[in-house]
């Protein structure tokens, strides 16, 4: 008896001791399960947080697309698509007869950015290159803050330079009598674009692998060659980057040019001659204008062409980014 009482025990106890580990085994499941069901709701909930990010920004795109089609568009049937693109001659206010040719601040635009990436691309990739691969710890800390200042001075200061002392040292130069010109945009246009250009390309020029430049110069390569020949080309991707972010800012900028470029509507014959871009027209006129009346709907007209102009210098950028990211893998 007393040998099956204890048999009995035995088994008891072997059975609740299972029964304990089968209990902590599913408290044990259970936890990780809700672990587990926790994570990929924060992982689903944070995919669908970056998707409507995604599709909102798509959707305010194509809102602005709309909207400045839409409310240009009556001046564009009404004027004619011919008399819009093809005419220099911008006079909405003439009492003989309005014209309305955009074709004259399209070329100003277009010459007062690209003279200004003539200046600031060459100046900020030496400037990122020097910062980044030549210049010492000191220099670097000294030059960076300066980089970073200069992004920070509001352009209506950048515009008061240029007609203060830009643009009487054109006058100086060239001997004209008014420095407020193409040239003097340019300028001014150059040196709001270096701090994006300097910065993007610093960072991609940092970011070529050391081994590069260590093989380059164990095959005897000098610093100077391995600097041109390896490292700018390793990140032109991220260079190009740079250059079409500083020319996104120049076709931009409104009150620099606003204040130094003279603001003629006639068509530009050289860089000595004053100019006016899209941006500026739009900042002067729109003001003064009638709501919903042929004016105010070719001012939407030249907005709709500045957005234009906008989307496919960044999808030119996007290509060209993804045609060396190809070539890089």
């Amino acid at each position: 008896m007393e040998k099956d009482l204890i048999k009995s025990e035995l088994i008891t106890t072997a059975r609740s001791s299972d029964n304990e580990t089968v209990c902590r085994s599913l408290v044990t499941k259970s936890k990780a399960d809700n672990i587990v069901f926790r994570r990929r709701f924060k992982e689903k909930a944070i995919n669908y947080f970056f998707l409507a990010n995604g599709i909102l920004a798509i959707v305010i795109l194509l809102a602005i697309f709309s909207l400045l089609f839409i409310e240009g568009f009556p001046a564009l049937k009404k004027i004619g698509w011919g008399g819009f693109f093809l005419s220099d001659h911008w006079d909405p206010t003439s009492p003989e007869k309005e014209s309305y040719g955009i074709l004259a601040m399209v070329l100003s635009t277009l010459m007062v950015t690209f003279g200004a990436l003539l200046i600031a691309v060459p100046v900020g990739i030496a400037c990122a290159a020097y910062i980044a691969d030549v210049a010492n710890q000191k220099v670097r800390e000294i030059v960076k803050p300066v980089i970073e200042i200069l992004a920070g001075i509001p352009s209506v200061v950048i515009g008061f330079l240029g007609i203060v002392l830009v643009g009487p040292m054109l006058a100086k130069l060239f001997g004209i009598t008014n420095g407020l010109n193409a040239v003097n945009g340019a300028i001014l246009l150059a040196i709001m674009s270096l701090p994006t250009i300097i910065s993007i390309s610093e960072d991609a020029i940092i970011s070529v692998p050391q081994e590069l430049k260590n093989a380059s110069l164990a095959l005897g390569a000098t610093r100077w060659q391995t600097l041109i020949r390896v490292t700018i080309p390793s990140a032109l991707s991220g260079i190009i980057a740079a250059v079409m972010l500083g020319m996104g800012r120049a076709i931009g900028e409104t009150m620099t040019v606003l204040m130094a470029c003279g603001n003629a509507p006639a068509l530009p014959h050289s860089f000595l001659d004053s100019v006016r871009t899209m941006t500026a027209t739009i900042a002067i006129e729109l003001g003064e204008t009638v709501q919903g009346d042929i004016h105010y709907r070719s001012l939407f007209v030249i907005g709709f062409v500045l957005f234009l102009m906008t989307f496919f210098v960044n999808l030119i950028s996007d290509i060209v980014l993804q045609k060396y990211q190809n070539i890089g893998r």
